[in-house]
């Protein structure tokens, strides 16, 4: 239809052609195939000029809806490319999700006002494909996996602080040895050595510490808030103990040292379609928690 009705504004099929961008054969090729398929001659040929014939007149117009509205429908699927809608299913651990992911998340969703966020913060380690999250970070070393695509984001780094009353009663830790001595409540979630050895780094040396302590919890929040009551040193995100240290409530130890840090990724399934949603929210993460380059 498209060579037909251009044939009948150019006047000739060497004209449509190239307009077309394809050869005069070609658009007599599509002509000819349109009439035999309708059973009726569309276009008067000469030597010179083609010219529509009375029926061709007629067609020709239907044809320009057609053209138009398929247009128009193609618009709109263009369109609905560039808007992000639906419903995008993240996971997170918990604290992550609440102090350094959620503002993430709330900026994208102000700027796709037609997308909805549906979040779910667990320590637990889910399976992103039988849970249905399109969206997943993981803190601490992967599994291999042939179902899932692993995007590295910036390490997951944790400084060690503590209230000023429990440094005042106990003494403030100068190297991290002395935090051997010291009530360092346990996150349960922490797997292997992260539970009960902490490593800090200072001038390229490496200290591994074996810690007690006598509470455990499974969601760090409950720690954060042991430590700002006075009881023990906690190890935590700088993103969640930053508001406290500026306001005098915790004081970071050692700040000397680089204290433990955990690999972190952004995973998705291998398979799963690459919608607007699921591809500006992976392009939004990366961008605020970019990957270490080596230099």
């Amino acid at each position: 239809m498209a060579a037909f009705v251009k044939v009948a504004d150019k006047g000739s099929f060497a004209a449509a052609a190239n307009h077309l961008g394809i050869s005069a054969q070609m658009v007599a090729k599509h002509v000819g195939a349109l009439e035999s398929r309708l059973g009726i001659r569309l276009i008067n040929r000469t030597t010179r000029r083609q010219s529509l014939t009375e029926f061709g007149q007629h067609y020709c117009e239907s044809c320009r809806t057609i053209l138009a509205d398929i247009h128009d429908a193609e618009a709109q699927a263009t369109e609905a490319r560039r808007i992000v809608r639906g419903v995008l299913r993240i996971n997170a651990p918990v604290t992550f999700g609440t102090h350094a992911l959620m503002p993430v998340i709330a900026t994208y969703l102000e700027q796709n006002p037609e997308l909805q966020a549906e979040v779910v913060l667990s320590d637990r380690l889910v399976d992103p494909i039988e849970d249905g999250f399109e969206a997943t970070i993981r803190i601490g070393a992967l599994p291999e996996s042939t179902s899932l695509v692993a995007r590295t984001l910036s390490p997951y780094r944790l400084i060690a602080c503590a209230s000023p009353s429990y440094l005042e009663r106990h003494g403030v830790p100068t190297s991290p040895h002395d935090l051997s001595r010291h009530e360092c409540p346990i996150f349960s979630y922490w797997p292997g050595q992260l539970g009960r050895e902490w490593t800090f780094h200072k001038n390229e040396q490496l200290f591994h510490v074996p810690v007690h302590g006598n509470l455990m919890a499974n969601d760090w929040k409950a720690l954060h808030q042991a430590a700002l009551l006075g009881f023990g040193v906690t190890l935590g995100p700088i993103t969640a103990l930053a508001d406290d240290i500026a306001a005098g409530r915790l004081v970071q130890i050692l700040d000397d040292c680089e204290g433990p840090s955990r690999p972190m990724h952004l995973l998705y399934a291998r398979d799963r379609r690459m919608t607007p949603k699921l591809r500006q929210f992976i392009d939004a993460v990366i961008a605020a928690f970019p990957a270490e380059v080596d230099v």
